[in-house]
């Protein structure tokens, strides 16, 4: 229930708006139904054609690596840093653009896929660099992000309820995910453990619980909602 002069949520026993001071509407009262005065659907909202703006997008990134592979070519004679570019060009192309070519493009579908395209991208980095940290650090990493978020947007996608237990077992899944970089740089280049991921997972767990809290406590959700005018 809303009060119909500032919009400011109210309790279901209040009277009158705490901040205007507008008593709430009796619903026993019949409302006047006026005629619109514009027909229904007179004039759509026009739809932009996600295909043209897609077409456009698979122009401009072409033109980048022609751009990139002429540049890189022109200043030492072969093709040295190329493949980054392309390769970044690609991961974003993903994750922006390939989305656009389907009319109801599902996120639980497409955050794995971003996952799984820059996890590549940081693989080929590691094999053209040398590297020996994909495995022991950038992997596991990746895997990581890849289950919390998928997890998260695919609770937020199809639950109706319960938003804020998924928003804190988010949060708190994070700040156990900096814990682990940590350790895991540790493992892979020898940095001592000096403790500097525990105040983001300190930070981040303290602010999960309160989401937790918020969604079991239902006056004090509805307290703070009313505070914050959501």
């Amino acid at each position: 229930m809303y009060c119909i002069n500032c919009g400011v949520k109210l309790g279901e026993t209040q009277t009158a708006c705490p901040l205007c001071g507008t008593r709430v509407y009796h619903p026993d009262i019949p409302l006047s139904e006026e005629r619109p005065l514009y027909p229904k659907d007179k004039y759509p909202k026009l739809k932009a054609n996600s295909k043209v703006w897609n077409g456009i997008l698979v122009i401009l990134f072409t033109i980048t690596m022609m751009v990139c592979a002429f540049a890189d070519y022109n200043a030492s004679g072969s093709f040295d840093w190329i493949g980054y570019a392309i390769g970044a060009l690609l991961v974003g192309y993903i994750a922006l653009a390939l989305p656009l070519w389907f009319r109801h493009p599902n996120p639980v579908i497409f955050i794995p896929c971003n996952f799984v395209s820059a996890t590549l991208y940081v693989l080929y980095i590691n094999l053209a660099t040398g590297g020996d940290w994909f495995l022991t650090l950038a992997l596991p990493v990746s895997a990581s992000l890849c289950l919390v978020v998928s997890t998260f947007v695919t609770l937020l996608y199809y639950l109706k309820k319960g938003k804020l237990y998924v928003w804190g077992g988010f949060l708190i899944a994070i700040g156990g995910i900096v814990l682990l970089i940590e350790l895991l740089m540790d493992v892979t280049f020898g940095i001592p453990f000096m403790g500097w991921s525990i105040y983001p997972l300190a930070f981040l767990g303290v602010l999960g619980l309160i989401c937790i809290y918020l969604a079991i406590n239902t006056s004090a959700r509805e307290a703070m909602a009313r505070r914050l005018f959501i």
